[in-house]
């Protein structure tokens, strides 16, 4: 695969370029000096090209240049699926994507061992923080868990995440239950680490956070804030009601002004939250949407692919009213997000793509993600801020990357157009910069080629 520039061949300078700092919205037409995977300096052409050989110097001719793209939420999984999900690492690259937050899975030890070769240069792919394995209770449905139903098998298995190096720690509720369930995020809290997850249905989100949750993945949980959580917790607890009543409750006592009042309560205290609409979209609109000719499937192997049934049959067969049912659902949660935008809740976009989420696509769904935030009403500004500082600051690496400063991280993306006039400007990328290498488009475009190519080898393989 051949590079306009790399680390190795000195300094690269990217000049003529419209430079967006997703801090504030403004752009500064300049030009913008890297050496190695590190940001120089950015100042005048003339100022900074001395010693930058001519080849190495890139006339971007107004294009514009942004942070490196971050899902906040992807699976890579299926531990039959290994060769599935590697030959998709580059192409979270060639969609402008640089970094990756894999939430665990059956693949957690290779996923690891994928983070170390892309850090080492002996893989193309983004940057990847991983949680490995998740925590879950006892015969969860999830493969892959490391299943604890008491305080010694938690620290057993906080032990071993430990030994991984894992980036974070995500927990589930499947099985496990609310009380050991919220013991595991003080204990995984205690230990220093990011922990982020579901939302049991006999916990609030508030007392969650107080120990020591950083993120709620799905914004559906929100919804729970409209109601009097307390009490349907405490309900719960008491044996008063049942965990499906409770459920009900939640759904059909929604005050938005209430919600409005509790996000701002967690907005206030630091949460974060990942809202990974876009599989419930596909979900939703399955009745009315023809998926067998997506693009993307040209990518995604036939047991890759095999997999979206799963969910679909756990779906059933769904009257009208039921369909109607999850149309409005996902409405009203799409009408959430620029109220949370406003509580102070910080959002991390991410897509939740995985092989068992149905046409939720790895890559092509962050940009749909995005894409949905812009129709919920969310500015194009804020939206780039939720893919990349936002992902940023979730790790507390801000000082690091994400934003297009000297001494910072130079994951950067250049665009034909500009993503501040409408986000779809996301999909026209020219050109990615990460890990010291440029990739042009020509570049880009033969890493789809080879993507589509190991895709048809390993159908073929397998139907011999």
């Amino acid at each position: 695969m051949s590079f306009v520039a790399t680390a190795q061949d000195g300094s690269l300078l990217l000049y003529n370029v419209n430079i967006i700092h997703v801090e504030d919205g403004a752009i500064q037409r300049g030009a913008v000096l890297i050496d190695g995977n590190k940001i120089k300096a950015i100042g005048d052409y003339q100022e900074l090209n001395h010693g930058v050989a001519a080849v190495n110097r890139i006339d971007c001719q107004g294009k514009y240049l942004i942070p490196g793209l971050w899902d906040m939420h992807v699976h890579l999984e299926g531990a039959d699926l290994i060769d599935d999900n590697k030959l998709l690492l580059p192409v979270f690259l060639a969609y402008g994507i640089t970094t990756i937050r894999d939430c665990a899975s059956d693949l957690g030890e290779q996923v690891l061992a994928w983070r170390e070769e892309i850090k080492a240069g002996k893989l193309i792919g983004p940057v990847i923080f991983t949680a490995g394995r998740k925590l879950e209770g006892k015969n969860s449905i999830w493969k892959g868990d490391l299943e604890i139903e008491n305080v010694t098998e938690l620290n057993q298995m906080l032990d071993l995440l430990d030994k991984y190096k894992v980036d974070f720690v995500k927990i589930t509720e499947n099985t496990l239950g609310g009380d050991l369930f919220l013991k595991s995020v003080q204990a995984a809290h205690a230990r220093g680490y990011k922990v982020s997850g579901h939302v049991p249905i006999d916990l609030t989100i508030g007392e969650l956070h107080r120990a020591g949750y950083t993120s709620v993945e799905h914004a559906s949980y929100l919804m729970r804030l409209g109601t009097d959580e307390e009490q349907i917790v405490a309900d719960l607890r008491s044996g008063k009601t049942t965990k499906e009543h409770a459920g009900a409750r939640y759904g059909a006592e929604f005050n938005q002004q209430a919600a409005i009042e509790k996000y701002a309560k967690l907005g206030k205290a630091g949460l974060f939250v990942c809202p990974t609409l876009i599989g419930g979209r596909q979900l939703a609109y399955l009745d009315e949407t023809d998926h067998s000719r997506d693009p993307f499937l040209s990518y995604l192997t036939n047991k890759f692919v095999a997999n979206y049934q799963w969910r679909i049959q756990r779906m059933g067969v769904q009257s009208p009213d039921q369909i109607k049912q999850r149309k409005d659902r996902y409405l009203q949660l799409r009408s959430q997000i620029p109220l949370i935008q406003q509580s102070g809740i910080k959002i991390i976009a991410g897509s939740d793509a995985a092989a068992l989420n149905t046409y939720v696509y790895p890559a092509e769904s962050l940009i749909q993600e995005l894409e949905i935030f812009q129709e919920a009403g969310l500015t194009p500004l804020q939206i780039l801020q939720s893919a990349t500082m936002n992902g940023a600051d979730y790790f507390g690496i801000s000082d690091k990357t994400s934003t297009i400063a000297a001494g910072k991280n130079a994951d950067l993306v250049l665009l034909d157009q500009n993503p501040l006039e409408n986000i779809e400007a996301v999909r026209k990328v020219n050109s990615v910069l990460t890990h010291g290498k440029f990739y042009n488009r020509k570049a880009l475009d033969e890493m789809l080629k080879v993507a589509r190519e190991r895709k048809i080898e390993l159908d073929s393989s397998r139907e011999r």
